[in-house]
């Protein structure tokens, strides 16, 4: 009944970033796809890994993991993996390629969050479904001086122009490590988060998310000094 897959979308075709699926990452070879395929077969509680790509690459170096049958590599059809494709879209073709009850959604560009991130992440999933939530989202804190178009703090709801941050306003930054929902979710909402998620605060380290080159260097020193400490 609580049967969870993990969705992992890739495509070929990297714009910001140079093949930054498939090189060398911090010393791995196959880079962040093999990285990522590693540390979700490593999780106690994903029963099902879907590699979604259209990128032979991915799915060549993803075949050296297939001797675990929770790994399906899945050809993505091509109008699915383009830069312009419609997110709705792709939201809606993931219910037609797993039965799965409960759809865990993350990227390999967030290398360090790893098993031990998303069981956690899946334990506090399920116990606030029990709480009447349908779904929960990977977030960073955001309690700092943030200023709208006019130059106006948005997040002060004090009579005191300039309080402590702590005394601000919470905001919160989807971090793109996790988003968890029900498969109805997905069917009836068209959407990979619900209508009541559970915010899912995780630390600055574990929430860093790779968009820019600058971004895969840092990942790398990152990446280093966790994975010795």
């Amino acid at each position: 009944m609580n049967k969870i897959a993990f969705f992992l979308p890739t495509r070929k075709g990297s714009e910001r970033v140079k093949n930054k699926n498939t090189r060398s990452f911090a010393g791995i070879e196959g880079g962040l796809i093999a990285n990522k395929i590693k540390q979700l077969l490593d999780s106690k509680l994903i029963d099902e890994i879907i590699l979604s790509t259209n990128d032979e690459v991915c799915m060549e170096i993803a075949r050296q993991y297939e001797n675990d049958s929770r790994l399906r590599i899945i050809q993505r059809p091509n109008n699915l993996c383009l830069s312009t494709t419609n997110l709705q879209d792709l939201i809606c073709y993931v219910p037609t390629i797993t039965n799965a009850e409960h759809i865990l959604w993350g990227h390999v560009t967030t290398p360090i969050c790893g098993a031990k991130e998303y069981d956690e992440g899946i334990r506090a999933y399920l116990n606030h479904i029990e709480k009447g939530y349908d779904s929960l989202v990977g977030v960073k804190e955001l309690r700092n001086f943030l200023l709208n178009e006019e130059g106006r703090l948005v997040n002060n709801n004090t009579d005191i122009p300039w309080p402590r941050t702590q005394d601000l306003t919470p905001l919160y930054e989807i971090n793109h490590t996790m988003f968890i929902a029900k498969r109805d979710v997905y069917l009836q909402q068209k959407n990979r988060i619900g209508r009541k998620p559970f915010l899912y605060v995780m630390d600055e380290i574990h929430s860093f998310d790779i968009d820019w080159e600058d971004d895969f260097k840092m990942a790398e020193m990152i990446y280093k000094i966790v994975k010795h400490n």
